[in-house]
């Protein structure tokens, strides 16, 4: 509750709930006293952070009961950039933390938020942020990366945002995902992994612009690459984690993200191998069954995936024998072709064009003479397989999208049809009971003549004079017991006679 100098104070769970409710609920018809409301939500809940809002979901429920309160629904414009400025100056830990996660809640309600944290410098400041309490505050620290994530994936960030970003702090993110490789349940894995996405696909960006558009600022070179290239060997789990998270992701815009990485990572001869054979191979299935199970409609992410094929098979390790899957990426390119496969339907021109572009490769070739094309580890040149980079930058997808699967999608047509209009299944017909047949009748003649059976022959019986039949004879009666007297002169009894009760008798 409220003391005297109108500071809130909670001694239990239960009142910190009261006392925040009551401050959202009460009336704020100045500046003024939406800036003390505002003050008072950030101080209650900051110093519960480390006593009774343990999870981060109770924080998150903080800042929904704000976003959901009418202090914030009338003041919208006015609550967002108090709070934003409270970001670029606050330097305490716990309230930093609340004043991220409701910048975090409320721009993946509106993406405005993120917008306008670009404008306000805010990308600076989270560099900053994150560099500073690293060690310190765990709980802020992976907040931080998941508002940046979200924050520059929405916007494209300033070029002098850009060029804040120094080999420094790349580094500081790949040692930071070594450092946890151990732990493949910490979030800090994709939290980190999401951030070096993300700021790959912002160089990528940057870099087409300032091609496009002889105003804008040439950006510093793409630094996740260049590390990449220099310093691969050292990063390893990163490229693992990242196959790993293709394999599992559902969200298109995740998937666009990683593919945009791998395929500078194909295209660039200082980082053709960064790849382990093994994750290659991985890599190589996961691409083939996803490409397999894309609707015909996902051609944006079908593109970028057959873009990103093209260079995994002519620059990698799997361009050198033992060939992997050869026959299944034939087969591959076939099916997307529909060749004689009716569940795909024909591709348009610029999946017929890349699917060539993949046919192409040297050792998937039936044939593979020597071309002067082909360098010197007999794959094909950049110019053969890459696309230009502003075709892979410019892909996008509104995050939170699922990529659907054709699988799925069949399975719940059939059973759409089933159960919603559609045609039923038709019912088996009805089984008829035929009736049995009797036997033929034995044919009493053949070819008009009288069939005559010859009479069965009766066998001989014994028999006597009587005409009865003779009777074994009887088994002979049993024989009685009688006395016997040993040759000694012994006299035995038989069991029915009742022995001495003392010792055998004497002997006359």
């Amino acid at each position: 509750m409220a003391d005297v100098q109108g500071t809130w104070t909670a001694e239990n769970e239960q009142q910190f709930w009261a006392a925040l409710n009551q401050i959202l609920s009460a009336p704020c018809d100045s500046y003024e006293l939406l800036d003390n409301a505002l003050r008072s939500w950030l101080d209650l809940v900051s110093k519960a952070r480390d006593e009774y809002l343990d999870d981060e979901d109770e924080i998150a429920n903080c800042s929904e009961q704000l976003i959901h309160s009418p202090l914030f629904s009338a003041n919208k414009d006015y609550v967002r950039t108090q709070i934003i400025y409270s970001l670029l100056q606050e330097d305490e830990y716990a309230p930093l933390h609340v004043i991220a996660n409701f910048l975090l809640s409320d721009g993946r309600a509106e993406e405005e938020t993120f917008r306008q944290m670009i404008k306000e410098g805010c990308f600076v400041r989270l560099l900053e942020l994150i560099k500073g309490c690293g060690g310190k505050d765990s709980r802020l620290h992976r907040l931080l990366l998941q508002l940046m994530y979200e924050m520059s994936r929405i916007e494209r960030l300033r070029d002098e945002d850009l060029m804040q970003i120094d080999d420094g702090f790349v580094t500081y993110l790949f040692q930071l995902i070594e450092a946890l490789a151990d732990d493949a349940n910490d979030p800090y894995h994709y939290s980190v992994i999401r951030v070096l996405l993300v700021l790959n696909e912002q160089y990528m960006v940057a870099a087409t612009s300032a091609a496009t558009e002889p105003s804008s600022i040439s950006p510093t070179t793409n630094r996740v690459i260049k590390l990449l290239g220099v310093h691969g060997d050292s990063y390893r789990t990163f490229g693992e984690n990242i196959i790993l998270l293709l394999n599992r992701e559902t969200e298109t815009s995740q998937q666009l993200l990683i593919l945009k990485l791998l395929y500078l990572l194909f295209t660039t001869s200082a980082t053709y191998e960064y790849f382990y054979t093994n994750d290659l191979h991985v890599l190589l299935d996961v691409i083939i069954r996803n490409l397999l199970d894309l609707p015909s409609e996902m051609d944006i992410l079908r593109h970028t995936y057959l873009r990103v094929l093209a260079p995994l098979l002519a620059h990698t390790q799997l361009s050198k024998p033992p060939h992997y899957k050869r026959g299944q990426i034939l087969s591959l390119i076939d099916i997307l072709r529909g060749t004689g496969n009716a569940h795909f339907m024909p591709p348009e021109p610029t999946t017929i064009r890349l699917l060539d572009r993949v046919a192409s490769t040297p050792w998937l070739a039936e044939e593979e003479p020597e071309s002067p094309s082909l360098s010197p580890i007999g794959s094909l040149s950049l110019s053969q397989t890459g696309s230009a980079v502003s075709v892979i930058a410019k892909v996008s997808e509104k995050p939170g999208v699922k990529t659907p699967s054709r699988k799925s999608d069949m399975a719940a047509q059939a059973k759409g049809k089933s159960e919603h209009g559609g045609s039923p299944p038709r019912p088996p017909p009805p089984r008829t009971l035929r009736a049995q047949k009797s036997l033929p009748e034995v044919p009493r003649h053949k070819h008009g003549v009288p069939v005559v059976h010859p009479p069965v022959p009766v066998p001989h019986l014994h028999v006597n004079g009587a005409g009865q039949k003779k009777m074994p004879p009887k088994l002979p009666p049993p024989r009685r017991r009688a006395k016997i007297i040993a040759a000694v002169g012994a006299e035995v009894r038989t069991p029915s006679e009742t022995p001495s009760p003392i010792g055998p008798a004497p002997v006359s």
